[in-house]
C-alpha cells in the first residue's frame, strides 16, 4: 500500500512524491481529455470523408461524452470498493483498445459506436484519479492538488486541439486516432509505477452505508448517489450539470465555427483552440493560491465571469468574422473552466469522505453528460439562428450560471 503523506502538516506543499502521483495520474487524465477535443477541429474532415455536414459529424463528440459523464460515478463507487489503482488499469487499457479501433471504421454510424464504446472506458479516469489524489495528499492540500490534476488533465484538452488539427491536415483524422491511442497506452505503461493509495478512514455510519452497498449492490449505488446528489450539496452537482452543459457546449463547437465563420482550416483552428489548454495549465497553476485569497465560491465566481467573457468574444468573432476575438476566448474558455470544475470537485468531496471516488463521479457525470447535451443543443441553435444567435445565447446562460451559483455557494 501507498503510504499517507501527511501533507495536512508543516508547510502544506505536496512533497516530490506526491507530486509524480499527481504528475502521471494527470496525464492519463490529459489523454482521457485529449481523445475527445482533438476531434472538434477535425470535424470537418470527418464530414468530408462521411458526407454529412460539420454540425450534424458533432455527434460524435455526443457519442462521447454521454456514456463518458453517465458512468462517473459507477467508476467512482468501483474505485471506493475495488481498488482505484486496479481499476485505472482496466480502464485506461480499455481507452487505448477503444480509440485504436475508431481509427479503423468504415463509416460515421461506426465511428459514433466505436466512440461510445471508447467513452464507457473512459468514464472513471478522471473521478477516480481525483479521489486518488484526494486519498494521497490529504484535505489541506486537495484544493490545490486537484487544481495541478485537472490543470494537466485539461491542458491536454486545449494542446490536442492543436496537435489533431496538424495530424488531420498532414495525414488524416484516422492518422490522429492512432496517435491518441499510442499515448494511452502509454499511461497505461506509467500506472504501473504507483502504487495502490491507502484509504481515508470511515466512520461507522459509512462503513455501514458501504455494507449496504456491498449487499445491494444496484440498489445501494443508486440509493447512494441519489442521496448525494439531491441531499445537502446539491447545489454543487447541479451546478456541475450547467458548467458541462455550457463550457464543454461551448468548447465543442469552437473548431467548426473557426472553420465555417473563419475560414481557418483545421491546423489553424486547432492551433487557436490550443490557448484554452494555455490557460488551463495557468488556471490549474494558480487555483490554489486564488482559493486561498479568495475561498472557494470566489474562484468559482473568477471562472465563470471568464466563461461570460469567451462567449462575448466568440460572438464578436462572429459578427467580424476574425479569428482574433476567438484567441481571446479560447483563453477566457480554458481559464473559467479549470477554476470552476475543479472547485466543484473539491466542495463535493464534503458531501461524503468516505465515498469521496463516487462524489468526484457525480461531478464528473454532470459535467460531462451536460458537456454531450451542451453540444447537441449548440448544433440544434446553430441550425436555428445561426453562430452569432449561438454565441449570444451561451453569453446570457452563463450570466445566469453566475446569478444562482453567487446565491446558492454564498
Amino acid at each position: 500500500m501507498l503510504e499517507q503523506e501527511d501533507g495536512e502538516s508543516g508547510s502544506g506543499r505536496l512533497s516530490a512524491r506526491q507530486l509524480r502521483i499527481v504528475a502521471t495520474l494527470g496525464f492519463c487524465g490529459l489523454v482521457s481529455a485529449a481523445d475527445n477535443w482533438f476531434v472538434s477541429p477535425a470535424l470537418p474532415a470527418i464530414a468530408q470523408t462521411t458526407a454529412v455536414a460539420p454540425a450534424a459529424a458533432a455527434v460524435v463528440l455526443t457519442a462521447y461524452l454521454v456514456p463518458y459523464g453517465a458512468l462517473q460515478p459507477v467508476c467512482g463507487a468501483l474505485g471506493d470498493t475495488v481498488g482505484r489503482l486496479k481499476l485505472l488499469r482496466i480502464i485506461v487499457l480499455g481507452l487505448c483498445v477503444g480509440t485504436l479501433l475508431c481509427a479503423a471504421v468504415p463509416s460515421l454510424p461506426a465511428l459514433v459506436l466505436a466512440r461510445i464504446l471508447t467513452g464507457c472506458f473512459a468514464a472513471g479516469i478522471i473521478s477516480v484519479s481525483q479521489a486518488f489524489v484526494g486519498d494521497v495528499v490529504g484535505q489541506r492540500n486537495r484544493a490545490g492538488a486537484v487544481g495541478i490534476l485537472m490543470g494537466i488533465t485539461f491542458t491536454g484538452q486545449g494542446l490536442s486541439a492543436g496537435l489533431g488539427g496538424i495530424l488531420t491536415d498532414a495525414v488524416g483524422w484516422r492518422a490522429a486516432f492512432v496517435s491518441f491511442g499510442l499515448l494511452a497506452a502509454l499511461a497505461w505503461l506509467l500506472l504501473f509505477t504507483l502504487r495502490e493509495p491507502a484509504p481515508r478512514h470511515r466512520d461507522g455510519i459509512e462503513a455501514a452505508a458501504h455494507a449496504g452497498v456491498r449487499e445491494r449492490p444496484v440498489l445501494g449505488f443508486m440509493w447512494a448517489a441519489l442521496r448525494l446528489f439531491f441531499g445537502p450539496h446539491r447545489a454543487v452537482f447541479l451546478l456541475a450539470c450547467t458548467t458541462g452543459v455550457l463550457f464543454l457546449g461551448v468548447y465543442g463547437l469552437m473548431g467548426t465555427f473557426l472553420n465555417e465563420a473563419c475560414g481557418l482550416s483545421s491546423t489553424q483552428s486547432g492551433l487557436v483552440m490550443m490557448m484554452y489548454g494555455v490557460f488551463c495549465l495557468v488556471g490549474g497553476a494558480c487555483s490554489g493560491a486564488l482559493g486561498a485569497r479568495k475561498g472557494l465560491p470566489g474562484v468559482i465566481a473568477v471562472g465563470e465571469a471568464s466563461g461570460i467573457a469567451a462567449a462575448v468574444l466568440l460572438a464578436a468573432s462572429a459578427v467580424t468574422a476574425s479569428w482574433v476575438p476567438a484567441l481571446g476566448a479560447a483563453g477566457c474558455l480554458g481559464l473559467g473552466y479549470i477554476l470552476v470544475q475543479p472547485t466543484l470537485v473539491t466542495l463535493s468531496m464534503d458531501a461524503d469522505p468516505g465515498q469521496a471516488g463516487l462524489c468526484t463521479g457525480l461531478i464528473g457525470f454532470g459535467v460531462f453528460v451536460g458537456g454531450g447535451i451542451g453540444s447537441a443543443v449548440g448544433s440544434m441553435v446553430l441550425a436555428a439562428g445561426g453562430y452569432p444567435v449561438l454565441w449570444g445565447v451561451a453569453a446570457l446562460a452563463l450570466l445566469a450560471q453566475r446569478l444562482v451559483s453567487s446565491r446558492v455557494l454564498s
